[in-house]
């Protein structure tokens, strides 16, 4: 493992003590060790990627991006929910518009 002073940037004066807490890496480190990146992200939380000291992305495990979805259980599609209104008691009829008169 390497030390961390090669690839740890310094935290923002705006970030939040998660934030704060998380493994920080600065894009160029980052992009040189992305398998890296990526198996700490399984095993040791989400990683910062920071570029020019600020931070730019988050590396996270594929459960814990799952957690942050929104839950869609219960939720019909637009489509669904249009199928299943009761349209029939509007009433949605046109009247016959034959276009207008051109004078040639």
């Amino acid at each position: 493992m390497p030390t961390t002073a090669n690839r740890r940037a310094r935290p923002s004066a705006k970030s939040s003590p998660a934030i704060a807490a998380m493994e920080r890496w600065k894009l160029e480190d980052a992009k040189a060790r992305f398998s890296e990146v990526v198996r700490m992200a399984g095993t040791a939380g989400p990683q910062l990627v920071t570029v020019r000291g600020k931070e730019a992305a988050v590396i996270l495990a594929p459960e814990q991006y799952r957690q942050l979805l929104p839950r869609t259980k219960g939720r019909l599609s637009l489509v669904r929910f249009l199928r299943s209104l009761d349209l029939s008691l509007l009433d949605v009829e046109r009247e016959h518009d034959s276009g207008r008169e051109v004078g040639l």
